[in-house]
């Protein structure tokens, strides 16, 4: 019963005072959960060692050896790895429950740790070569592995991640990572059918059951991946910039009939917001090849970006009530 109700029963004569000063006693003594809280100090903790790792391998490394170092990090991870199999849960293609509190951060040391040796082995002894791509290739494998066989949604998320760098180094010139030079066609096409990949793979895992809880990640990284590498597309072919906003849109309406058939205001959000940079970047090009008064031309583009924000926030308003007015029905 509320401290509320017991002291209006209190005022009109229907409970004791004793009665009240116990019910304030035990409301005040009443049990706050720390079960978020403790969560998010474990993740910090995890991120914390795995960056202390890489601090003290920078500053002692002449001093410590890189043998001992390589130990170091890869007892880190046999140990984190070994723990985490015994105390699993048996394997099944549903959801797995975590065994304890500490499970899933001990499994993300492991797999930060993985990441770490390989990274540090390359660095230290180039077993590679140059040949980059082995070296996100095979954590990416191990990681995939990992995600699936202890059930991790954190760990799917760094192999996804490692899948997207691999990707981009085995296709990409040596010349062009020297460069640091990402504005090229086969990265561009290479993030556009990856994000296809991924977000088959969300609706393959959603309809075959095998962990289905992993589509909301594949198809996450999947849609960000696309829409961000078909922008970098529109942004880099001026000559074609029209063709590629046809494109552009066409795909973009698709995924909006997806996503508001799954009720996902989320994905409509984003969709919108892409495609308004979008058709800004068509608008600001049409503007541009203009002839006419330069001031005329900026005045037309700042009434254009007013008008236009103040539509996309209208549309979403509406299309955010729409959702709402059909999960009433």
């Amino acid at each position: 019963m509320e401290i509320p109700l017991f002291r209006k029963l209190h005022v009109e004569g229907l409970i004791p005072e004793e009665s009240l000063r116990k019910a304030e006693t035990l409301e005040s003594q009443r049990l706050f959960s720390l079960h978020w809280e403790l969560k998010l100090l474990l993740y910090l903790g995890v991120v914390l060692l795995s960056g202390g790792l890489g601090i003290l391998v920078y500053k002692h490394i002449d001093t410590i050896g890189h043998q001992a170092v390589l130990a170091f990090i890869a007892l880190v991870s046999a140990g984190s790895f070994l723990y985490c199999a015994r105390k699993k849960p048996s394997f099944h293609w549903g959801k797995m429950a975590a065994a304890d509190a500490v499970y899933d951060y001990i499994l993300l040391l492991a797999c930060l740790s993985l990441l770490t040796f390989v990274g540090y082995l390359q660095y230290a002894y180039e077993v590679f070569g140059h040949h980059y791509g082995l070296a996100t290739f095979i954590p990416m494998i191990l990681l995939f592995i990992s995600a699936y066989y202890f059930d991790h949604l954190g760990v799917l998320s760094l192999a996804v991640t490692n899948l997207a760098a691999w990707a981009g180094i085995a296709i990409t010139p040596l010349h062009l990572l020297q460069d640091s030079n990402f504005a090229n066609d086969q990265v561009i096409y290479t993030g556009i059918l990856l994000g296809w990949v991924l977000m088959a793979a969300g609706r393959w895992s959603s309809q075959s059951g095998r962990k289905a809880h992993f589509e909301p990640t594949y198809t996450n990284f999947g849609f960000h991946l696309y829409f961000v590498a078909a922008l970098a597309g529109l942004f880099t072919h001026d000559s074609l910039y029209l063709l590629w906003f046809l494109v552009f849109a066409a795909i973009a309406w698709f995924l909006y009939t997806q996503a508001m058939a799954r009720r996902s205001f989320y994905f409509v959000v984003f969709i919108v917001l892409y495609t308004y940079i979008a058709l800004s970047y068509v608008v600001v090009q049409l503007l541009e090849n203009i002839q006419g008064n330069g001031f005329n031309i900026l005045v037309l583009g700042l009434l254009y970006f007013i008008l236009s924000a103040v539509g996309v926030g209208s549309l979403l308003i509406r299309l955010n009530r729409k959702l709402k007015n059909h999960e009433r029905l």
